[in-house]
């Protein structure tokens, strides 16, 4: 779920949060909040108390589009996040060479460094997906992998999918 920077000066976001969760039966572990790093920088304190309640409940949570904004290794450290999401000016271009091959292994390493998760996105071929598992991007998000679907199409391939203990299929509102 992405969160807005509106979304993260509200104190009542947590308690909505957990009534939700409550109500439909899913997890907290099962939810992982996205957040910008430019959405923490309106009301920085207020947000990152927020995100901190929402961890506390088990909530997962991710920094969106890393590297295209206000990159700080201080926000990781105080965020505790769970993943990092390789924002997509940085893997459109690598089957091109240049400074991105550089950066999205050091980026994958500090996360895996920090224990995350490292996601990249706006995977479009089948090349830039064979290059960034060598670099060990642990998930890939973009065209790649699946194109933006409605409610319904999400439901149907669900029900067509065999199960498994990795999710296959990753909802993103975007």
């Amino acid at each position: 779920m992405n969160l807005s920077a509106r979304q993260l000066s509200d104190i009542s976001l947590p308690a909505r949060i957990r009534d939700m969760l409550d109500r439909s039966g899913v997890t907290s572990s099962s939810l992982t909040i996205e957040v910008t790093e430019s959405s923490l920088m309106s009301d920085a304190r207020q947000a990152t108390s927020i995100l901190r309640a929402l961890r506390t409940m088990g909530v997962r949570l991710a920094i969106d589009d890393f590297g295209a904004g206000y990159s700080s290794l201080a926000l990781l450290q105080r965020l505790a996040v769970d993943e990092l999401k390789v924002d997509k000016s940085f893997v459109t271009n690598l089957a091109r060479g240049g400074s991105d091959q550089t950066l999205v292994p050091s980026i994958t390493g500090l996360g895996h460094n920090l224990g995350l998760r490292v996601v990249a996105e706006g995977v479009e071929t089948a090349a830039t997906g064979a290059w960034l598992r060598e670099v060990w991007c642990d998930r890939l998000h973009g065209y790649l992998v699946g194109r933006p679907m409605t409610a319904d199409a999400v439901v149907a391939r669900l029900d067509v999918e065999p199960a498994s203990s990795e999710p296959r299929l990753r909802v993103v509102n975007s």
